[in-house]
């Protein structure tokens, strides 16, 4: 039959990004602990297309995607999933994302009962002229106390979930944990938060918090410091969104360095 998607464009256009977005698959990660985890992710894959061609062949993706998935190493070779869709599709660049909800076993800080944290993480793979980049993402909720309410106030102050978002890049060679990457975020909050508290965890984290107040622009320094001296990281970008109570807007912060 006519390949269509071969036949030869006139509109002199370079597409630099073409592909699958949303497309549903289970995805094997790897566990600090040396176990696996496998999740519902959702990919994102694209290749650059020259301006000769008229289309990309969007069933190869799936098929890559197919027999990775089969060699049961979709979520650990990244790059060599990458290389084969841009080898198949004979394409100079290419890019491939994978989101998911990550899930820990978080105990609470005073009981010390265990129950699942669930985390909106990334995997995301880039080669351009042959050279690779891995990023990894994670978003991380805490809770943020206000300094500048504290202080004013004869009592009280007021607090409100955070979001931290922060995504990092580093050599092939090297490795950063999910795990270990969410501790360090959550070490730069008020106060980290939880799927399960009794009483007392409830008065340990109010506490902690109202010790530890911190505007967006603290939570971003501080993550923006360790991140900085971080031996393996090699750049980052970090995003901080605290959902204000008493405001109808959020407070906002970002950072994006290359060391």
């Amino acid at each position: 039959m006519k390949d269509i998607q071969n036949t030869q464009d006139d509109r002199n256009v370079d597409i630099q990004k073409v592909g699958i977005n949303n497309l549903d698959l289970p995805l094997i990660v790897q566990r600090k602990n040396s176990s696996d985890q496998v999740v519902s992710a959702q990919a994102r894959v694209c290749v650059s297309l020259p301006r000769n061609y008229k289309g990309t062949h969007m069933s190869r993706f799936v098929e890559v995607f197919n027999d990775w998935r089969n060699k049961n190493l979709l979520g650990v070779d990244i790059k060599g999933c990458l290389e084969k869709i841009i080898q198949k599709l004979n394409a100079k660049s290419g890019e491939l994302k994978f989101k998911f909800k990550y899930f820990i076993d978080k105990k609470s800080p005073v009981t010390k009962l265990a129950a699942p944290m669930s985390y909106d993480c990334s995997f995301e793979g880039r080669i351009n002229d042959g050279n690779y980049k891995f990023i990894l993402g994670v978003k991380v909720p805490v809770t943020t106390l206000c300094p500048c309410s504290k202080e004013i106030s004869q009592y009280g102050a007021h607090n409100q979930r955070a979001l931290i978002s922060v995504k990092v890049s580093y050599n092939e060679t090297e490795h950063i944990w999910i795990e270990d990457l969410i501790e360090l975020v959550e070490s730069c909050a008020s106060c980290p938060v939880y799927s399960l508290l009794k009483r007392r965890d409830e008065k340990y984290v109010t506490e902690h918090a109202w010790e530890n107040p911190k505007f967006v622009e603290d939570v971003l320094r501080d993550v923006v410091v360790k991140l900085r001296n971080h031996k393996t990281v090699k750049e980052f970008e970090v995003e901080c969104e605290a959902y204000e109570s008493i405001h109808n807007h959020s407070a906002w912060a970002y950072q994006a360095e290359v060391k």
